[in-house]
C-alpha cells in the first residue's frame, strides 16, 4: 500500500515537472511551505536530478534552481506568516486542529522565536520538522514582516539548493535523500547553529556600535 502512494506521488511529481518544469517545483514548495503536505525534500531531490542532471544541464544550474525553490518557500511562508499575524491564536488553533499538528511543537517553537528573533527563523529554514512551522509563531509574535522574508529566504535558499545539489550528484539514487537526511541533520545543526551565533555576534556588535556613536555625538 505504501509503496503503491510512493509511486502515485512521484508519478504525479514527474507529470507537474514535465509539464512546468521550474514553475511546478515554485508551486509545489508553495504548498508545502503553506500547509507542509508536500514532501520537500523528496521534491527537491528529483529536481535535481529530473530537471538538471537528465537534461545534462550544468552544475551551476542547481544555485538557479535553488533561487526558483526559495522564492517558492517565501511565498508559502508569507501566507502561514499573515494567516497568523492576522487571524491570532483562534485561526491557529484550528488550523493545527485540521492539520494534526502538536500545539505543544508550535508553543515551543513560538518561545525560540520569542527569545532568538531573526536568527532563529533563519536556523529554524534548515531544521526538519520545524522549517514549516517557523512562520507561524513569527506571525504570531508580529516580527516585521521585511526582516521576517529576509530570515526566511536565506535559510530557505541553503536548504533548497542542498538538495537539489544532493539530487543532481545522486541521480537515479536522488530517492536515498530520504533515508540520508537521518545522517544529515547533525551537521546541518552545526552549521545552523554556528551560523545563527555569528549573526547574534553581529548584531549584538551593531548595537554597541550605535551606542558608542549616539554617545560620542551628545
Amino acid at each position: 500500500m505504501i509503496e503503491k502512494l510512493e509511486i502515485a506521488v512521484l508519478s504525479s511529481i514527474k507529470i507537474i515537472f514535465d509539464e512546468l518544469g521550474w514553475f511546478g517545483v515554485a508551486i509545489i514548495m508553495i504548498i508545502e511551505n503553506a500547509t507542509g503536505l508536500a514532501p520537500g525534500e523528496v521534491v527537491l531531490g528529483f529536481a535535481g536530478w529530473m530537471l538538471i542532471d537528465a537534461h545534462g544541464l550544468p552544475f551551476t544550474t542547481v544555485f538557479w534552481g535553488g533561487l526558483v525553490a526559495a522564492t517558492g518557500s517565501v511565498i508559502g511562508s508569507s501566507i502561514l506568516y499573515w494567516t497568523a499575524r492576522i487571524g491570532g491564536r483562534p485561526v491557529v488553533t484550528r488550523a493545527a486542529k485540521f492539520f494534526r499538528i502538536d500545539l505543544l511543537h508550535i508553543e515551543r517553537v513560538e518561545n525560540m522565536v520569542a527569545s532568538r528573533g531573526t536568527s532563529f527563523i533563519f536556523l529554524g529554514r534548515l531544521l526538519p520538522g520545524v522549517r514549516t512551522l517557523v512562520a507561524i509563531p513569527a506571525g504570531l509574535t508580529r516580527i516585521p514582516f521585511l526582516t521576517f522574508i529576509a530570515a526566511t529566504f536565506a535559510g530557505a535558499y541553503i536548504w533548497c539548493t542542498l538538495f537539489i545539489g544532493a539530487g543532481y550528484f545522486l541521480g537515479h539514487e536522488w530517492h536515498l535523500l530520504s533515508g540520508m537526511l537521518k545522517q544529515v541533520i547533525p551537521y546541518v545543526i552545526t552549521i545552523g547553529l554556528l551560523t545563527g551565533t555569528g549573526i547574534i555576534v553581529w548584531q549584538f556588535w551593531l548595537k554597541k556600535k550605535w551606542i558608542f556613536v549616539k554617545t560620542g555625538d551628545e
